[in-house]
């Protein structure tokens, strides 16, 4: 495994957590730890966490005594850390507070509820060194608790805190005495001969009980470090790919990018056949006060396929754990094929249809360690999923184009024109929209489809699918504005790409009479910009035609998008003209207004078909082209999710938006 050499100014990330490959990783109640190297009260060296937000915080730090200078703080040390060694549940540092001696620090977490270390410390002077190591641990509790001091216990000094229901303990090898420095530490005097090295261990551990904390922290401590060292060592480099770029602060984050990957892994249960996945995994996280994970926030309540699809691609040596993220969302397929968006160790897969991309999660692994009998077992899974889609409730107009049923599917919830909690965001049913993102992403999947038919020998079976992507090409290919350059989003019944404008607006309850015309069938919101908490029973009844058609629809309270002091309503029908609304269940300081939807916004997914490899040469470059414009995509950044917001709220209206307000609200 490569040395590095990573300190101030180089790619860090210096957190850790127990591995499920080496131990136990408890999905309720998991201590995560991250080193910092500068800064803190005092400044040191300090493994830090707050055990899952049942502490302000918990440090713990090395105070060495060389010829009667004490030192803590990194940022005078002779020699600063630098980062040697990086492992989801390891590191390795190495400084050298005075000149002539070097130290070596450890820290390993063997498991959620402890953690360990090891300090070396190497003579290069000529002659011997006397030295006083101090392990200092602050602790500091939320009411109740109590901060961390010595305390004797089995015949030896330790210390010994209280943070919620947790009982933590701090161990060190070398018969310690209680410390005399400013903050609770235990401390060891030593002396080393010129080349002779001394190290000096210790381990935290925090259950319920502190006697079981000090029986789990001795045992740690005294665990064989070099055979764990050689195994994690082992392990990490047989699932690891090294890369070179010519650059080392790309290959350090590179590297740095897979270990962290690998932290955020817990091992299966029984929801899952497999292990999974949380996408953050930090000190203040990995603690459930019910004991099930139905209180954790998003991260941690589960994956989506985007999430899995990406996180196995940043792990390309690793491609069993890949075939497994897709095992566990075929577990939770049912008998008609439908996998959930979501899956995790939470329970049971959720809510609307995952977004199609688990045929091309499963071309990709066998592309990196080919697999023809995981190709196998689930081939017809992933075929039953994808003919999902395409049932009525996905494709609601039946022309073999489907539309997103939720913002969540597409990866992409923050998108303005379906969002009300976004700046300036329109709030359109997403279900009223035929995305060329959806569109490519299927194109993809019966492509990768093909790909395994014709790699399994199904000839006829690769033929349908071909014949499917092809469709499916031509659709999204329907979605190309070659003015613009872009691929834009079409109305589902509709199939127009009409530009949103107002169309009128009222203050409370009323009736509105309009008489407005439009010249191509047009889609309607209903917007409501609320003046107070209370409680709202909206009914909006629109009145218009659709062609030579007189229809009328009611849109009530189910039927709109809330968010804060805002509802947004989609029409379920086209109009070429409305005559009149009427508005009901409103405060009088209320205010309704009432837009064409707009289909003819930007966003980053309409890159997507070039992904897919839709596009012909021309297309392709015109694309590349506006990714790299700084008037469109090119923010010297990255590409922006959205380049402009089209949708400004009443509050700050665009100067035209307003205009027409003032216009029709006069008329």
């Amino acid at each position: 495994m490569r040395e590095w050499s990573l300190g101030p100014g180089d790619p860090l990330e210096m957190v850790i957590s127990a591995d499920f490959r080496f131990g136990s990783a408890d999905f309720f109640n998991d201590h995560t730890w991250e080193l910092v190297t500068a800064g803190g009260d005092p400044p040191a060296l300090a493994l830090r966490t707050t055990f899952g937000l049942r502490a302000r915080s918990m440090r713990i730090f090395p105070r060495f005594t060389i010829a009667g200078q004490t030192l803590s703080n990194p940022a005078v040390f002779f020699s600063p850390p630098r980062l040697r060694r990086f492992y989801p549940n390891f590191m390795l540092l190495e400084c050298s507070p005075v000149q002539g001696i070097d130290v070596q620090a450890e820290y390993w977490v063997p498991a959620s509820q402890t953690c360990a270390g090891r300090f070396s410390l190497i003579n290069k002077a000529e002659t011997p060194i006397s030295f006083q190591l101090e392990l200092c641990v602050q602790l500091v509790p939320f009411e109740g608790g109590r901060p961390m001091g010595p305390l004797p216990m089995q015949s030896v000094h330790v210390l010994a805190g209280q943070a919620g229901d947790l009982a933590p303990v701090v161990f060190l090898t070398g018969g310690p005495q209680p410390g005399g420095g400013p903050y609770p530490s235990l401390a060891v005097n030593r002396s080393i001969d010129p080349g002779e090295t001394r190290t000096l261990a210790w381990a935290e551990a925090a259950l319920s009980d502190p006697k079981a904390s000090m029986e789990l922290a001795r045992r740690t401590a005294a665990q064989p470090w070099e055979p764990t060292r050689a195994r994690i060592d082992l392990v990490n480099t047989a699932q690891t790919v090294e890369v070179s770029t010519g650059d080392p602060a790309w290959d350090a984050a590179l590297a740095l990018s897979q270990k962290t990957a690998f932290r955020l892994f817990f091992g299966k249960r029984k929801s899952l056949p497999c292990p999974t996945f949380v996408t953050s995994r930090q000190p203040d996280q990995g603690y459930s006060p019910r004991g099930d994970g139905s209180d954790y926030p998003t991260s941690w309540s589960g994956q989506t396929v985007p999430e899995a699809y990406y996180l196995a691609g940043v792990l390309p040596g690793a491609c069993e754990w890949g075939e497994g993220l897709l095992r566990n969302f075929l577990a939770g397929q049912n008998g008609e094929g439908v996998i959930g968006w979501k899956t995790g160790l939470t329970g049971s897969p959720s809510g609307w249809l995952a977004p199609p991309l688990l045929a091309s999660l499963a071309w990709q692994i066998h592309q990196r360690q080919p697999n023809l009998d995981f190709l196998r077992e689930v081939q017809p899974g992933l075929q039953s999923f994808v003919e999902n889609w395409f049932t009525p409730a996905h494709d609601r107009d039946g022309d073999g184009f489907p539309e997103w049923d939720h913002p969540f599917q597409s990866g992409f919830e923050e998108n303005p024109v379906f969002s009300v909690w976004e700046s300036g965001g329109q709030g359109a049913d997403i279900s009223t929209s035929e995305r060329p993102a959806l569109a490519a992403m299927l194109c993809h999947e019966m492509g990768c489809l093909a790909k395994i038919a014709e790699a399994l020998g199904e000839a006829e079976s690769q033929e349908r699918w071909t014949s499917k992507a092809e469709a499916l090409a031509l659709l999204t290919e329907s979605c190309w504005d070659a003015r613009r350059g872009v691929y834009l989003s079409r109305d589902r019944d509709s199939h127009l790409c009409p530009k949103g404008k107002p169309v009128g607006r009222l203050r409370g309850n009323g009736v509105l009479s309009l008489e407005k015309t439009f010249k191509e069938p047009v889609r309607l919101l209903v917007r409501l910009e609320l003046s107070g908490p209370a409680t709202r029973k909206p009914v909006a009844t629109l009145t218009g035609r659709q062609g030579e058609m007189f229809q009328t629809e009611t849109l009530e309270r189910v039927d709109f998008q809330w968010g804060a002091h805002l509802a947004v309503a989609t029409s379920r029908k086209l109009y070429t003209s409305l005559d009149s609304v009427k508005v009901a269940g409103m405060s009088k300081h209320d205010r309704v207004f009432f837009r064409v939807a707009d289909f003819t916004a930007e966003d980053v997914t309409a890159f997507l078909p070039l992904w897919a490899g839709i596009p012909q040469q021309e297309q392709a470059i015109r694309l590349a082209q506006n990714l790299f414009d700084p008037d469109r995509f090119g923010d010297p950044f990255g590409a922006p999710a959205c380049p402009t917001v089209h949708y400004a709220t009443s509050r700050s209206p665009a100067p035209e938006v307003q205009a027409e307000m003032d216009r029709i609200g006069r008329a």
